[in-house]
């Protein structure tokens, strides 16, 4: 028996052969297919967690040989019990790293190349080289900023045809508890990770005052211990969840918070998963939504069978639940639309109320705006010496700065290359 019709019979026989299921564009070869995969195809993972050493294992098993993989993470005690590619002796040492080296010896072949850093440390053509990624994040902000970027990779002719080439397909997933989802995003074409972002909550945030004064909850605890106490105890010296000791002493300080004010429910869990903004994990959804991000991943490498279109929702609260629809684009989408946004505020505002009301609209969810009014720079946070020369503009009004439907270009960290164009209308 050859290699074909033994270690990747099951491969061949979807891509040796038509089927009622193939996807357009589909030729029944599967000696070419299997190159494509074991070769030329090269895969990039974002996220060495809970869902990247599902995928890994999933994709190496699947025939795909190529696969890069990002995490800017390290290995802790607590992702031992689900995150299985780790062992004891691993904690403290980069995901990626540990997570590339476990599938290339338990999987002969392959080649995964492990970077540990943060996504943003890799310029477009890193992501050029890819013909398709996969995230297995747990942060939306990450999500929004790989969804920006290749948006932004998509080359368009004169006449507004999109160049297929260009186009790099974003495979997302993501679970919580027992509930989960996976979309395929086709920059330009379908909706994108942007168009969707009115649909997650924006993230909790604790008034600074009930966090001082007033306390409640045994979440209010720990976020004073994090925000108001360590500064006040360590000052420029950055917090590190990570660190058993820092994490130790933020226990410590809630737990005392918490005896002060008769609130019970501080425990150490509680105390990570407020501080690391912890996701509730469970290792079977994880390997249910890694499984169907691998299995769209060939389905795209092989036209074997059409792609998902678009959203796959997974709820295994109650059985065994799934709904697939497709997730259409959002015509406003400040990433794939291209459209303008009017904004209607009165003209006696000032500059830093403004920049407020758009850090809390839901339809943008912005970490750090800045903005640009024809002409000139209104705010921006960064560079420092840019900060320093429009800072004053701040405690100005809007009347003052602009005026009536001037076109603002807002730009935001969380939106890579990216300007949310702004109509600003005075309301009378």
């Amino acid at each position: 028996m050859s290699e074909a019709e033994g270690k990747w019979i099951s491969n061949a026989r979807i891509t040796g052969r038509e089927g009622p299921f193939m996807g357009p564009g589909f030729v029944a070869d599967a000696e070419k297919a299997k190159k494509f995969l074991l070769e030329d195809c090269k895969v990039l993972v974002i996220g060495a967690g809970g869902l990247g050493c599902e995928l890994l294992k999933d994709l190496a098993l699947a025939g795909f040989r190529n696969i890069d993989v990002i995490d800017m993470d390290t290995i802790d005690y607590s992702n031992l019990n689900r995150q299985f590619l780790f062992r004891k002796a691993d904690v403290g040492k980069p995901k990626a790293e540990v997570a590339a080296a476990f599938i290339n010896k338990r999987v002969p072949g392959s080649k995964v190349t492990p970077f540990f850093g943060k996504i943003q440390d890799k310029d477009d053509d890193y992501y050029r080289q890819f013909q398709i990624i996969i995230a297995g994040l747990d942060s939306i902000e990450a999500r929004r900023w790989i969804n920006g970027v290749l948006v932004n990779l998509v080359e368009e002719d004169d006449d507004g045809n999109i160049d297929p080439d260009t186009i790099i397909p974003l495979i997302d997933g993501g679970t919580e508890g027992f509930k989960g989802h996976v979309r395929v995003i086709l920059p330009k074409i379908t909706s994108c990770f942007e168009c969707s972002l009115d649909a997650f909550p924006p993230q909790v945030n604790y008034p600074i005052c009930t966090l001082a004064n007033t306390p409640r909850l045994p979440e209010h605890c720990i976020e004073w211990a994090h925000i108001i106490q360590w500064p006040k105890e360590y000052g420029a010296t950055k917090f590190d969840a990570d660190n058993p000791d820092h994490m130790k002493w933020m226990f410590d300080q809630a737990t005392t918070r918490a005896n002060e004010f008769n609130i019970k429910g501080v425990t150490y869990r509680l105390t990570q998963g407020v501080v690391k903004n912890i996701i509730p994990a469970i290792a079977a959804t994880n390997a249910i939504v890694a499984a169907a991000e691998a299995n769209e991943a060939f389905k795209i490498a092989t036209y074997g069978a059409e792609s998902l279109n678009n959203y796959m929702m997974y709820n295994g609260v109650s059985g065994v639940y799934t709904y697939t629809f497709p997730y259409e684009k959002k015509e406003s989408c400040c990433v794939c639309g291209g459209t303008s946004t009017t904004f209607e505020i009165s003209k006696d505002i000032k500059l830093e109320e403004f920049i407020d009301l758009l850090a809390q609209d839901i339809r943008y969810q912005l970490k750090k705006p800045s903005i640009r009014s024809p002409g000139k720079s209104l705010y921006m946070q960064a560079p420092k010496a840019l900060q320093e020369a429009t800072k004053g503009n701040l405690t100005k009004t809007m009347g003052e700065l602009v005026e009536n439907e001037d076109m603002l270009d807002v730009t935001d960290p969380s939106l890579p290359n990216i300007a949310i164009n702004i109509k600003i209308k005075f309301s009378n």
